[in-house]
């Protein structure tokens, strides 16, 4: 299997367009300003939906002064891939919902290895080669407003949204909105997992193409939507950010699809020049402690989907056949093919074609 280098990776990214400067999206500092003790972190989670769990670790630590930086998923890639080019890490650790960006940087030689008694304690999904970790766990989910469609008609798998887009005078068309690959990293992870998981991803693919299906860039730009009522229905979104929007509108409903539902856990790795490795090693063990699950848990970065805990999340009838973990694996790679990522890219063009 032939792997994309980075300079090629960035240019399938991008989609063959000259190569911008990448650059993070926000950035909040936390601590004590004089604090010589500094932990730089990029990732790819809002700040307002982290910060949260950096001040509870701040309150563990000793002084100590983070730099958060927050990214769009395909940057983050190619500035962390351009550090370790360069010998020199501009962060001390990076953590990333596009897990398999995350694990291609470690195939790399670009991860620091470490281990701890938190992070080998880690089930061997959530732990690749003592180098890549997973933190959270979160469900890719369908995402509806019930002001706008009633409980009964709203789809519980994705045979239901095909049959829903079926018509041609659904009411659904060009009201259906799931990631861009093409711009996510995140989607473009879901969308091959969804092509390796099931027979119904050429149909849904379809589907989408059919009914004129909205193809946008992140989480909350998609769930912005369906509060609003541009869109009737999310496809494949992140569980996290959706049951953090059904705490402010109760009129969000979270879905975890009968048929499958995957499983996400965001990926951290120290890069392999971090200036403060130690440290960012204590923050990996705060996340996999009590504390930092609690802290997770409630920025809901981990979703007890088994459990019910959330009164906006549809549960699968069988969770325990319908729940899909991702696992930290080489088998990631598989979708950073060159070829692979071509012929996927195109399929996905069809259906939502560039005007």
């Amino acid at each position: 299997m032939r792997i994309l280098g980075g300079v090629q990776l960035g240019l399938a990214l991008l989609g063959g367009a000259a190569v911008c400067e990448p650059a993070p999206e926000a950035a909040k500092s936390y601590g004590p300003a004089q604090s010589e003790v500094r932990l730089t972190v990029r990732g790819t989670t809002d700040i307002a939906r982290f910060e949260p769990v950096l001040e509870k670790f701040l309150a563990h630590s000793d002084g100590a002064r983070i730099e958060y930086e927050q990214w769009g998923s395909n940057d983050l890639y190619l500035a962390t891939d351009a550090d370790c080019r360069s010998g020199y890490a501009a962060a001390d650790l990076v953590i990333s919902s596009s897990i398999d960006q995350q694990v291609k940087l470690a195939n790399d030689g670009c991860a620091a290895s470490y281990r701890s008694d938190e992070t080998t304690g880690l089930p061997a999904v959530s732990n690749w080669r003592d180098e890549v970790f997973g933190i959270t766990w979160e469900p890719a989910v369908i995402v509806y407003n019930r002001n706008m469609i009633g409980d009964a008609l709203a789809p519980r798998s994705r045979f239901d949204l095909i049959d829903l887009l079926r018509p041609d005078d659904s009411a659904f068309r060009g009201r259906v909105a799931t990631y861009d690959i093409e711009v996510s990293g995140l989607g473009y992870l879901f969308a091959f997992a969804d092509s390796q998981q099931a027979t119904t991803f050429g149909r849904l693919i379809e589907a989408f193409g059919r009914s004129g299906a909205v193809a946008t860039c992140c989480s909350a730009a998609i769930i912005d939507g369906v509060a609003s009522g541009d869109y009737l229905i999310a496809y494949n979104v992140l569980g996290s950010y959706a049951l953090a929007r059904a705490d402010e509108n109760p009129d969000i409903v979270v879905v975890a699809p009968d048929d499958y539902t995957l499983v996400l856990a965001r990926a951290a790795l120290i890069p392999r020049h971090a200036a403060t490795p130690e440290l960012a090693g204590e923050f990996i063990d705060f996340l996999l402690s009590a504390p930092g699950r609690s802290a997770l848990r409630s920025a809901n970065l981990i979703v007890d989907i088994s459990e019910g805990v959330h009164a906006a999340m549809r549960l699968p009838e069988n969770p325990e056949v319908s729940l899909r973990p991702i696992p930290l694996s080489v088998a990631l790679l598989v979708g950073l093919d060159q070829h692979k990522r071509r012929e996927f890219v195109s399929r996905w063009r069809a259906a939502f074609p560039k005007e």
